[in-house]
């Protein structure tokens, strides 16, 4: 990693998180990746490695429902899906972790989604 890219910058960001963010049983991962057109949103426990919850603005409810908003609507409609799926497993409370991204625009309306639909982190 020596070449300052914009990924590895992010890349050495996430490692730094991840170092104390760690999802267990009670208090599961939710992590957030954003790529030029799409987010993704997935709830993991890491005692095990398997994912709980995930969503995306890829599946179909979602990309019919926004196809004419803005992505960073789309994101929230994102973190509300994960909220409700992580409401209907049984889990309440979660970890967050943005994965190197800065929190603002779609990582932050993601978690105000899932906050709105009732998840506490």
């Amino acid at each position: 990693m020596g070449v300052k890219t914009k990924s590895n910058q992010r890349i050495r960001r996430k490692t730094r998180i991840r170092k104390r963010v760690m999802g267990t049983v009670e208090r599961p991962r939710l992590s957030v990746f954003r790529s030029a057109r799409h987010i993704y949103a997935q709830i993991i426990d890491d005692t095990c490695g398997c994912t709980l919850v995930a969503a995306s603005s890829l599946e179909t409810d979602v990309a019919q429902t926004a196809a004419e908003k803005k992505k960073v609507d789309k994101a929230v409609m994102v973190g509300k899906l994960v909220a409700e799926r992580a409401k209907s497993k049984g889990i309440e409370k979660v970890v967050f972790d943005r994965n190197g991204f800065l929190y603002h625009g779609r990582i932050k309306a993601v978690s105000d989604g899932a906050r709105e639909a009732g998840l506490q982190f």
